[in-house]
Order: structure tokens, then C-alpha cells, then sequence
């Protein structure tokens, strides 16, 4: 099954001689299952591309598949639920609301999607355990780490079990051992079967993807799967 496939994606900005092609006519395929790092010089398009794969920019030509659904001509509401249902977003800047606590920042969104409270929590409250964080869950993130905000950012994007996970940069504002736990939980996500695109400087991640790709100008350089993958 394809978790993920492009055709022809692109996005384009400005026009004549101020024209960009931030992303030129990509073609990708990432089975489900798999775990993708997309690495890249700043400006390459990489985390352009993450965002056109979530339905958070829509594509100026090609085509857009994402859990078996075509997304490229979809409304901006059938976008928001499939975000909901379908798809994990992880921010480098992790986007917690500041006034909730850990666990109701994870719970969030299984609310949103009509979860029970009591399931809701009950499920967030397992996600937090799951990320190493179950003592965590009262805390609001002004009193977590950087580590912490982001395994609990994994968390709320787990929430409803998506078919796909998608990270931008999620190492960019850590330290080297809030970078560590976030590789692990990476790690246990690989093994478990999540689909799992990464966009990431860091080379540390690639150690735990099945599959690399490097950009340049927008356009795919270099696509790798790495030895020892599933």
C-alpha cells in the first residue's frame, strides 16, 4: 500500500525573473510503513514539500495523493478533516497551547475528531507513557524542557492513530540530549510500522530511516534506501 505519491508536484512563487520553484515537479512514492528523511540545504524546498504533503499549502501543478485520497483538488474543509483523521504533524516550533497541560494538549485532538473525553483521555494518557512522559501529563509546557514540549508535540500527533506522520525539522531548537529522545521515539515509531516522512538537517536521523532523500533546487538529488531496512 502507498502511504504517500506524488506526480509532477510543484510549487511556484513570484513570477518572470522574481519567479521560485520551491518545489519542481517531484515524483514520490513511500509505501506505508515506511520511514522517509528528507535532508537538504536550507532552501531547498524540503520543508515546502512536507507542507504541500499535508495539505498545509496547495501545489501550483501535479498531483497529491495521501492515505489512498487525492488531495489536491480537495475543499479547505475536507483538507482540515483529513489533517484530522490521516495525518500527524510535528513542528519544529511544536505549537502547544500554552493555558493546557501536557495531557490536555495531546487529547486535543481525539476531542476535535469526536472521541469520548474519557476515551480521549484515556488514550492521551497512553501516548504520554508512550513517549516516556506519563509523569509529565499535569505539567503545562512552560514547565517541561524543549525534549519534553516536543515528545509531547509526537504525542498529540499520534493521537488518532494517522496513517502518516509528518516532521519538520523536529531536532532544529533542541539540545543534544532533548535531541537524543526524540531520535529514540523516531526509532520505536520505525519499528513499529508508522509511516514517518522526516525534513531534517540533522544526519543523526537518518540513521533511523529506511529511506533517504537528499533535495537540491526543489527537485529530488539523491533517493537511498539504507541497508538493514524493513
Amino acid at each position: 500500500m502507498i502511504a504517500l505519491r506524488a506526480r509532477g508536484l510543484t510549487k511556484r512563487y513570484g513570477w518572470n525573473d522574481s519567479l521560485v520553484r520551491a518545489v519542481d515537479e517531484v515524483d514520490l512514492d513511500v509505501p506505508a510503513g515506511q520511514s522517509l528523511a528528507i535532508m537538504g540545504p536550507s532552501g531547498c524546498g524540503k520543508s515546502t514539500l512536507l507542507h504541500l504533503l499535508g495539505g498545509l499549502l496547495r501545489p501550483t501543478e501535479g498531483e497529491l495523493w495521501v492515505a489512498g485520497r487525492r488531495i489536491d483538488r480537495m475543499s479547505e474543509r475536507a483538507l482540515a478533516r483529513l489533517r484530522r483523521d490521516h495525518i500527524g504533524l510535528v513542528f519544529q516550533s511544536f505549537h502547544l497551547m500554552d493555558e493546557l497541560t501536557a495531557v490536555e494538549n495531546v487529547e486535543m485532538a481525539a476531542l476535535l475528531a469526536g472521541t469520548s473525553p474519557r476515551a480521549a483521555r484515556r488514550r492521551a494518557v497512553h501516548l504520554l507513557d508512550r513517549v516516556g512522559l506519563a509523569d509529565r501529563g499535569n505539567h503545562l509546557p512552560s514547565e517541561l524542557s524543549g525534549g519534553q514540549r516536543q515528545r509531547v508535540a509526537i504525542a498529540r500527533a499520534l493521537s488518532n492513530s494517522p496513517q502518516v506522520v509528518l516532521a519538520d525539522e523536529p531536532t532544529g531548537n533542541l539540545d543534544s540530549t532533548a535531541s537524543l529522545d526524540v531520535l529514540r521515539l523516531f526509532d520505536e515509531l520505525r519499528a513499529s510500522g508508522q509511516t514517518l516522512v522526516v525534513v531534517t538537517h540533522d544526519a543523526r536521523i537518518a540513521a533511523v530511516a529506511d529511506r533517504v532523500i537528499s533535495m537540491r533546487d526543489g527537485a529530488f538529488a539523491d533517493d537511498s534506501m539504507l541497508a538493514g531496512t524493513r
